[in-house]
């Protein structure tokens, strides 16, 4: 009998959370109790969240992590199965809870977060290894900072030594990150803040993100996007060291919470379902299905899905 390969658009290695939601009209200062409007549990992790808008745009996924044997564990389990994302390359441990994020959004839509990363830190090289035969037969494979990252360094370079396409998100960013993983990622996706911490370039402009863009360029990888929230974003690549800034679309936000992690996923699926397209187009059409996601409330429940998203964008 024939054993088939597994073959996806895009493979995730990455973080889980439960989102812990509260809406207050304003955040509070140290040491000082605010009274919330509304409060809701969702689900988030960068991982998870990246996955579940690349899967919602249409493309074929698999999500690599680690979750609790708890509740938000099981959960997390059903959520992957109704967007429709392979859970062959997840587990469930006793060793840790599944991680949570408590997170706080006032009446502007800005938000303060805090991770506990929980049974996210327990994903491990042999987990990596049950998972290889679809991360080396993938399209793209996407990594960020939530798991431990000699972890996600690993699965980035098993896909890059197999000629697959890679996505690295440096969040949350670490001024110390290993320099193989600029050597080892075809698009690198960062914020302000993490591009500040990664460049010593104060980021605040679309100049700034231009410089924090070549220094990372330098560092070896073949391209940078660096994201400004409703200021667009930045590109440069190898080929065409001349930066190239992408607007966004004008909205009124009512919750940023993981609009990156939407324009992330799209980029993903865009570049396996694509690559035809310019990666400035790809930016493009990722820079608008985020700004549709902070027009609802919640993280992944703000995400849309290719049925409601105009023809032009595929």
């Amino acid at each position: 009998m024939t054993c088939l390969t597994p073959s996806f658009d895009v493979v995730v290695v990455g973080s889980c959370m439960t989102d812990l939601v509260s809406y207050t009209e304003r955040l509070p200062k140290p040491g000082e109790t605010v009274r919330g409007k509304k409060f809701l549990t969702g689900f988030g992790g960068k991982g998870a969240n990246q996955c579940i808008q690349a899967a919602r745009l249409g493309a074929k996924t698999a999500m690599v992590c680690k979750l609790g044997n708890d509740s938000f564990g099981n959960d997390y389990v059903e959520n992957f199965k109704t967007n429709g994302v392979s859970t062959d390359y997840l587990s469930q441990t006793e060793e840790a809870r599944t991680g949570v994020a408590p997170i706080m959004v006032n009446d502007e839509g800005q938000n303060a977060i805090v991770i506990v990363a929980g049974a996210n830190l327990l994903l491990n090289s042999n987990d990596l290894r049950k998972a290889s035969k679809a991360i080396i037969h993938s399209k793209v494979v996407l990594g960020q900072l939530e798991i431990r990252p000699d972890i996600i360094l690993e699965a980035l370079r098993m896909a890059h030594k197999n000629g697959v396409k890679t996505v690295f998100n440096s969040a949350p960013a670490v001024a110390d990150l290993d320099p193989e993983f600029y050597q080892v990622t075809d698009v690198f996706c960062c914020n302000e803040s993490e591009a500040t911490i990664l460049t010593d370039i104060e980021v605040t402009s679309v100049e700034d993100a231009e410089m924090a863009n070549s220094i990372l360029l330098d560092k070896g990888c073949k391209s940078v996007i660096t994201t400004l929230g409703a200021g667009g974003c930045v590109l440069t690549t190898q080929e065409n060291r001349t930066p190239i800034h992408v607007p966004t679309r004008k909205v009124k936000a009512l919750d940023t919470t993981g609009a990156g992690d939407s324009f992330v996923g799209a980029l993903a699926f865009y570049i396996a379902q694509y690559p035809h397209l310019q990666l400035d187009e790809i930016t493009r059409r990722a820079s608008h299905i985020a700004s549709m996601s902070v027009e609802a409330h919640g993280t992944q429940g703000s995400y849309v899905s290719r049925n409601n998203l105009p023809e032009d964008l595929f």
